[in-house]
């Protein structure tokens, strides 16, 4: 009101963020349908909002469960898919068999649901994903010309987690197979996929590789079952299965004891030759890198705590000198951790070199060598985008089926004369214990559409909540538009946001997916 008094236009609208698991879980505690308690509710808050005299734009009202919204949320994701940003993958996931759904490792905790507190279990289950860490340079980048706070900026920074580093390869086997390996790598370079004879690594610290004394993969990395000697199985498998019911941040916590079994097995140190033991531990984890650790008990934190737990060797390759967080003496003789900079200690040619150089020395020379290069890394995970519920958007692809009725991995989009593919009426939308959605329950009329004499599969997983949330401000300006997501000459009129009012909670994911979508 104010702005408007003072001259300025002003849109100032109100919707729902409709689809998703909240209301879906609120409907089967009143034994009704979804749809039902979603308008009511909606009705309810309005009324309420009416009542407070706030001057919202009711005439630009939306709903993101209504059909002539979410037909543009399909849109936008089918042109998401053409451009190679949508994929299936087999991920492992936190499945609620109660919920008949998947859940963030945020909603995890102590191996229960943080909804209800139902038991959750970790297996592997083909997803839709988005491909965001396509755009992570650009995402983390253009916060610098974005006016927001430096709080909410330095969250996201944070969530991208770019660091910069160098990707290393430490051979599998033993001393004489490693020699015939490394004249190999030296003559064909470093392979953009590490081959199954070598760990793969990423650091940001490869000026303490002569530090590395053992190596640490995750419990789900796809190479712990070759590297399991028949002696360690048991105790192998007992721990993997321990793990399985922790959280990723139940695992990361620093107060945590630190747990581990050692496989078997020994990787070669690609810089000084020495063999060092392969252990599995669930401090690393298998969604961060490449899943998999070189141990440098001397000069990080979690290492050393693990090696003193274990009685691993703690070799210290770089001198604090001066350093006052430190006691020089305990550093060099192993018996303390220093995480800063200094100079090369007991690493041959490296030695005496300033930790910003050592980087870079090394980093060359492990290139040359055809065992590592530098290399970027992120935190930034791709964005996990189906879910295995029935209040959400459909997926508009469909699964080509054969002449006796079985997929032959061939996905089609639905044409986008077609859109949008409305989310059917089922009378029996709970989850029954199984990853199979609901809507596979749908209607044959519905499940198996013929497009020129082919029969197809609908998907039936949904989209998750975010995929309605992430795009609604450009709705807002042209929301009874059937022609188009939004006039482009009211989008430049509008755009961008003046005044976004949310809680801090959406300070990351939701502006990341906004700005990403």
């Amino acid at each position: 009101r104010y702005k408007r008094m003072t001259g300025h236009n002003v849109l100032n609208p109100m919707g729902w963020d409709s689809f998703g698991l909240p209301a879906e879980r609120a409907a089967m505690k009143e034994d009704r349908h979804p749809a039902e308690i979603t308008r009511e509710r909606i009705a309810r808050f309005k009324e309420q909002l009416t009542r407070l005299g706030i001057g919202f734009d009711w005439s630009r009202e939306i709903s993101t469960c209504e059909v002539d919204y979410y037909h543009w949320t399909q849109w936008l994701f089918l042109t998401l898919h053409e451009q190679g940003l949508a994929y299936l993958e087999d991920v492992p996931v936190w499945w609620c068999p109660a919920q008949g759904t998947v859940l963030a490792n945020e909603e995890v905790i102590d191996g229960r649901s943080e909804r209800g507190g139902h038991p959750v279990q970790r297996i592997p289950l083909r997803q839709w994903m988005l491909r965001i860490t396509a755009y992570a340079d650009r995402l983390q980048n253009d916060l610098e010309s974005l006016d927001w706070s430096e709080g909410i900026k330095a969250l996201q920074r944070n969530w991208i987690g770019r660091s910069t580093g160098a990707e290393v390869d430490f051979f599998i086997g033993g001393s004489a197979e490693f020699d015939a390996w490394r004249a190999s790598r030296q003559a064909s370079g470093f392979p953009k996929e590490a081959s199954a004879d070598c760990l793969r690594i990423y650091t940001t610290r490869p000026d303490t590789l002569y530090g590395a004394t053992y190596m640490v993969i995750a419990p789900e990395h796809p190479a712990v079952d070759r590297l399991t000697t028949p002696e360690q199985q048991a105790a192998v498998t007992a721990y993997r299965e321990a793990t399985a019911a922790k959280s990723d941040r139940e695992r990361q916590e620093e107060k945590k004891k630190k747990t581990g079994v050692f496989t078997g097995a020994f990787a070669i140190n690609p810089v000084n030759g020495r063999p060092i033991p392969i252990w599995i531990a669930d401090y690393v984890l298998i969604s961060y890198g490449t899943g998999a650790i070189m141990a440098v008990p001397a000069h990080d934190d979690r290492d050393f705590e693990f090696a003193q737990q274990f009685g691993l060797d703690i070799v210290a390759v770089v001198d604090p000198g001066d350093a006052t967080d430190v006691d020089r003496a305990l550093v060099l003789a192993g018996q303390q951790c220093s995480t800063g900079h200094g100079l090369a200690y007991q690493s041959g040619p490296y030695d005496g070199l300033k930790t910003a150089e050592c980087k870079e020395r090394i980093t060359g020379d492990l290139s040359e060598a055809g065992t590592g290069r530098a290399a970027v890394n992120y935190k930034l995970r791709d964005w996990l985008f189906s879910r295995q519920r029935f209040w959400g958007e459909p997926f508009p692809l469909l699964h080509e089926l054969d002449d006796d009725g079985n997929p032959t991995g061939m996905i089609r989009p639905v044409p986008e004369d077609q859109l949008p593919v409305d989310l059917p009426h089922l009378e029996d939308y709970k989850p029954h214990g199984r990853p199979e959605p609901p809507l596979a329950k749908a209607d044959d009329d519905w499940l198996y559409p013929v497009i020129d004499g082919k029969r197809y599969r609908r998907e039936t997983n949904t989209m998750p909540q975010w995929a309605g949330s992430c795009w609604y401000y450009l709705r807002y300006i042209d929301p009874n538009n059937d022609q188009a997501l939004v006039d482009p000459e009211l989008e430049r009129a509008w755009m961008p946001v003046d005044l976004y009012v949310g809680g801090a909670e959406h300070a990351v994911l939701h502006l990341l997916y906004a700005r990403f979508w």
